[in-house]
């Protein structure tokens, strides 16, 4: 840190009343935590502190933006002065899930703000025991460093790598169909069957799909799959009930 490379059954999921325990909290799909398309060469060594960060360095880069590596809430916006992480932001995305933002120039969010792909937290800088301008970032589980991944993929260990960021690149929606065979199908306030009902939509509905993420695996009208369709704040829908015109992600929608 301190060096400069410092279905369940159909029946559960439409008006069933059944609510299995809460379910694990998928991964969130992490992003470089820079702007769309921007090159940065990320170093990892096993004397940092801690082991699995990633160092982030690229030309001039003092004062450039650091943004959000996945959707969640800031819960700490802090300044330990000319020690440690010094001037720091942490994120958490749910399900245990925080990432650690370190050695900012200066802050852009507020504790409780809600944060998404892109958003500009807070600047590169040299603050705490950085020797020189970087962003040293962490992803953590329950309060331990985790090895990075991105979008899915394992970061490398150990060594120095070039990652281009595709973070905020897409900003499009998507549209499907409700296809139910005759019942309403039940929205969740989260991607999985364990949580809470928040309304239903009827057989044959259109709905638009602000983001996909991955949650309980379901058997439904079009298949078994993970996938979740986000229609609204806190409202979760089933993709395999779902007609998009695509067997997955849908292209150029993003991932929540």
């Amino acid at each position: 840190m301190r060096r400069r490379w410092s279905l369940l059954a159909a029946a559960l999921l439409v008006t069933g009343t059944l609510v299995p325990a809460g379910p694990a909290w998928a991964a969130p799909t992490f992003k470089v935590p820079f702007p769309c398309n921007q090159s940065w060469s990320g170093q990892t060594r096993s004397d940092h502190s801690p082991a699995n960060a990633i160092d982030f360095n690229r030309t001039d880069d003092l004062g450039d933006p650091v943004v959000a590596s996945a959707p969640g809430t800031v819960d700490r916006v802090t300044d330990l002065g000319g020690t440690s992480y010094g001037k720091y932001v942490r994120i958490d995305h749910g399900g245990g899930y925080t990432t650690y933002y370190a050695h900012l120039n200066g802050f852009n969010v507020s504790v409780g703000q809600q944060v998404g792909y892109g958003k500009v937290i807070g600047w590169v800088g040299s603050t705490g025991g950085s020797t020189g301008p970087h962003l040293h970032y962490e992803q953590r589980l329950n309060g331990d460093d985790i090895k990075v991944k991105f979008n899915g993929t394992l970061a490398l260990y150990w060594g120095t790598k070039t990652y281009t960021s595709g973070n905020g690149c897409s900003s499009g929606t998507g549209s499907g169909t409700v296809d139910t065979a005759g019942s309403p199908l039940t929205v969740r306030s989260g991607p999985g069957t364990g949580y809470a009902s928040v309304g239903t939509v009827a057989d044959g509905a259109k709905v638009t799909i602000g983001c996909q993420t991955s949650g309980t695996t379901v058997t439904g009208t079009f298949g078994t799959s993970a996938i979740w369709d986000r229609i609204g704040s806190g409202r979760f829908i089933a993709d395999a009930y779902v007609y998009t015109g695509h067997d997955g992600y849908i292209p150029n929608v993003p991932r929540c």
